[in-house]
């Protein structure tokens, strides 16, 4: 099976993590965050949005997501989000349950991505006893879709929020890839434009099982560390889950993963995009490329043993990582073009 655009985690580790993990591997040292390694790598994150942000290391991406959205809420609150959002669609009730119940309730969305109206439509909705009051907005950067925010749409819905005394989160699986693509600054589409938590993604930039939750507003970072113990996400070792970062920011190896998946997902989209009955369907802004794919052409390049998923809104969504090839790229267009001309 070829599993090369089925998802940004098939792909492996990346080299730089893969020699970072060796190199803490090398003699003792503390545990649960307390070595050296783990230290540099908060100050890298410091560093790399150039403010005094209070930073974590989990496993995974729903505990970054769940547990940040639950140190925003109390269990009687509510989060407003897109309703393609991978916090309403693929994490299993995650951020419901770390916050013993706070409520998604879902906005309108173009593209992915929120408008400023409807978040106040919702928040100002009902403010009474009996509806869930709404504490927290939460964006993708990119987006579910694979669009992304620039820093003109973040900071309107940042402001709305923040007028009603909203706190916003972003869930930056992607934020990388995001990153490259908007040639912007980290701080300038993060805590310049209102943000105050961002779960920044690394296992899809080619990290091994490690995201970091990084709180700009710091306040609201108190007692965290104890949400991640309970919820069996601080890493005894936590040196080889932090010290990947260290290659990773410092050397601007980040731009050259990120970059290099969304000029692969350009690519794909430009060859599928010639092929009769194929329609993209979402802009190509970061590595994701979304097509409606004509029966058969699925059909024949699943029987060639390519693996991808249907997903949100019926099309077929087309991942591209660090380790995508150009080669990987041709194959796939080879056998899609071949199908389609059968």
């Amino acid at each position: 099976m070829k599993y090369h655009f089925a998802s940004d985690n098939t792909s492996g580790v990346c080299p730089e993590a893969w020699q970072a993990m060796a190199t803490a591997n090398a003699g003792y040292q503390p545990s649960y965050g307390a070595d050296a390694l783990t230290r540099e790598a908060c100050e890298g994150f410091r560093r790399f949005f150039e403010t005094d942000c209070e930073v974590f290391f989990v496993f995974n991406g729903t505990a970054a997501n769940s547990l940040s959205l639950a140190s925003l809420c109390q269990s009687y609150n509510s989060v407003i989000c897109s309703d393609v959002s991978h916090v309403e669609t693929d994490e299993c009730g995650a951020p419901e349950f770390f916050s013993n119940g706070s409520k998604l309730l879902l906005a309108k969305s173009s593209l992915g991505k929120l408008d400023p109206a409807d978040v106040e439509r919702l928040i100002t909705h009902r403010t009474d006893l009996h509806y869930p009051r709404p504490r927290a907005l939460s964006l993708s950067q990119s987006t579910e879709l694979g669009t992304t925010y620039r820093r003109e749409e973040i900071t309107p819905l940042c402001q709305v929020a923040k007028k009603h005394g909203l706190h916003v989160h972003m869930d930056g699986a992607r934020f990388f890839n995001a990153l490259a693509a908007l040639g912007t600054t980290p701080a300038d589409i993060t805590w310049k434009a209102g943000v105050d938590v961002l779960c920044c993604g690394g296992t899809k930039l080619g990290m091994a099982v490690t995201e970091a939750v990084v709180f700009f507003n710091r306040d609201l970072a108190r007692d965290f560390e104890y949400r991640c113990k309970q919820a069996g996400q601080l890493c005894s070792k936590m040196r080889f889950i932090s010290a990947q970062w260290l290659q990773i920011l410092e050397v601007d190896t980040w731009r050259q993963h990120a970059a290099h998946g969304n000029r692969m997902a350009r690519q794909l989209a430009d060859g599928l995009n010639e092929l009769p009955g194929v329609d993209i369907l979402y802009p190509v802004d970061a590595n994701a490329v979304f097509a409606r794919l004509p029966e058969s052409v699925k059909a024949a390049l699943k029987e060639r043993g390519w693996m991808f998923y249907s997903f949100i809104g019926g099309g077929s969504r087309l991942m591209c990582s660090w380790a995508t090839t150009v080669a990987d790229v041709q194959d796939f267009l080879r056998d899609a073009s071949q199908a389609a001309a059968q």
